[in-house]
């Protein structure tokens, strides 16, 4: 309300963008606590001055090995004056997999398992040759990574052409999906930021370092920024999709 009074009586003309952006801004929660913890017990509960803090739904939220707590609980520790989600993926995280993975598992993995039908790295760019080269070196270790370690050789397409997988693939890459709902659900965030199972169980199963999935999965985009140019904009929206996929990264890390 201060900013847009001060718009009011302002004798510069009011910028309608930056209007735009602040009407777009959550209200967020002021900082209500001075010490942020991890208390006893297994799994690991989020204090807040000593008292449990509780997910969207009511749940505890804990978490079940104590270094993925702490990292927890240090996000907590770091918010300034105001609480701000955005900069709190592992949270963020944790609510979701508590909230909606724990319940109910195996939805979770069957969305997982429908990357497999049209994932990412199968289908490929036929011009131009930088482009073919940039998906090739990318995205062949993470086919050869499926065929060595989990038996599963998948068929690739050019453009944007269905092509339907062998089902012995699918099959044998689905077994591969963690049944652990904390792992599950890193994967499953994985999976949905790439736009491939593969990529996301390579992470998993530690084939491909987070940064290697990640220049993975935005080979495209990547490239179409080297010729069109970079936005702002798409960047910052980047970079929030990072994060959450450093955080995924970090689950998987922690929680054997």
């Amino acid at each position: 309300m201060r900013e847009f009074l001060q718009d009011l009586i302002s004798n510069e003309p009011i910028d309608p963008v930056e209007a735009a952006r602040r009407n777009m801004r959550p209200s967020l929660r002021k900082r209500f606590y001075q010490h942020a913890g991890v208390g006893q017990g297994t799994p690991h509960p989020i204090l807040l001055e000593g008292r449990p803090v509780k997910t969207p739904a009511g749940s505890p939220l804990a978490a079940p090995c104590a270094p993925l707590a702490q990292a927890i609980a240090a996000e907590w520790e770091a918010q300034g004056e105001h609480i701000d989600p955005a900069t709190m993926p592992l949270t963020r995280l944790a609510n979701t997999i508590i909230d909606g993975v724990v319940p109910q598992p195996e939805p979770v993995a069957d969305e997982v398992a429908k990357y497999l039908g049209s994932d990412l790295v199968c289908y490929r760019a036929d011009t131009p040759e930088g482009l073919v080269q940039n998906q090739a070196q990318h995205w062949d270790p993470v086919l050869s990574w499926a065929r060595t370690a989990l038996g599963a050789r998948f068929v690739l397409s050019e453009g944007v052409m269905f092509v339907a997988q062998p089902e012995s693939a699918v099959a044998a890459t689905r077994r591969a999906i963690p049944s652990d709902p904390w792992r599950l659900g890193a994967v499953n965030v994985i999976a949905t930021l790439t736009g491939s199972a593969l990529i996301a169980l390579a992470v998993a199963h530690g084939a491909l370092g987070v940064g290697a999935a990640w220049n993975a999965a935005n080979v495209d985009e990547d490239w179409n920024m080297d010729f069109w140019g970079r936005d702002e904009l798409a960047l910052q929206r980047r970079a929030t999709r990072f994060a959450d996929m450093k955080a995924a990264a970090k689950v998987l890390e922690l929680v054997r």
